[in-house]
């Protein structure tokens, strides 16, 4: 039986909704009612083991990617605990990780630094990457002049070419050309057969058909559901047409 790579345990994620709040009371911080406290993820509970691919479904706004960026340590649960195991966890998601104002050169470098890669390690692999991402001369213009897809496709080929234990996709693989979808489905196959954790958050289900051993389908913050593959997309496919 393979060890369990991440843990998380009766995790809760709160945050307060400050539009019912006038200015005189953001100023004099007065007491939030309960009213505006919101539960963005809710008492959830799951574990991964090591080398397994978990999707991750539920309808926008159900606390998919609070839930992922809480994992990946971006800011801490209210509640509960997320348990790593030691592994190297790093998120692949438009919009976060990147200075707009430095180069994607630059960015890479210290991407690959913030995840825990030696500097000599990443520059082995620098070139690798920038062939991966396809951005040819831009990758020496400032990440602020990309395109979303541009930004994506630099986002997939640092993760997926430096060596992390714990991979985070948010929506990522679902962007840009076709071309480069093609190719990122086929590096996410050779990750999964080298054996690295990942965990997939997608509305595409053919993705989460196609690479992941289980799904865990979250609503409005609450766990629904946790298991095969087939069974839940089920299940939520039959939920959202109630909806």
């Amino acid at each position: 039986m393979k060890d369990v790579a991440l843990e998380v345990s009766h995790v809760s994620i709160y945050y307060k909704n400050l539009m019912h709040m006038s200015l005189h009371q953001s100023l004099l911080k007065k007491e939030v009612k309960k009213a505006d406290i919101i539960r963005a993820v809710n008492d959830i509970s799951f574990s991964v083991n090591q080398g397994e691919i978990l999707g991750i479904v539920g309808r926008n706004g159900s606390g998919k990617t609070t839930l992922l960026r809480s994992i990946a340590g971006i800011f801490q649960p209210d509640a509960g605990y997320i348990d790593t195991k030691g592994n190297r966890v790093s998120l692949m998601a438009i919009g976060v990780g990147f200075n707009p104002n430095n180069t994607g050169r630059e960015n890479i470098l210290k991407s690959g630094m913030l995840l825990g890669c030696k500097l000599d390690y990443i520059k082995e692999h620098i070139d690798e990457i920038i062939e991966f991402s396809e951005l040819g001369d831009f990758i020496d213009r400032p990440v602020r002049t990309y395109s979303s897809g541009m930004y994506s496709k630099l986002s997939f080929a640092v993760t997926a070419i430096l060596d992390t234990d714990i991979m985070l996709v948010d929506e990522v693989l679902s962007v840009g050309d076709e071309h480069f979808r093609q190719k990122s489905y086929k590096k996410m196959e050779e990750l999964i057969l080298s054996d690295r954790t990942v965990l997939i958050v997608s509305h595409a289900t053919d993705t989460l058909k196609k690479f992941c051993n289980k799904v865990l389908w979250i609503n409005d913050g609450e766990f629904m559901q946790l298991g095969d593959t087939e069974e839940v997309l089920r299940e939520y496919d039959e939920f959202m047409k109630l909806e």
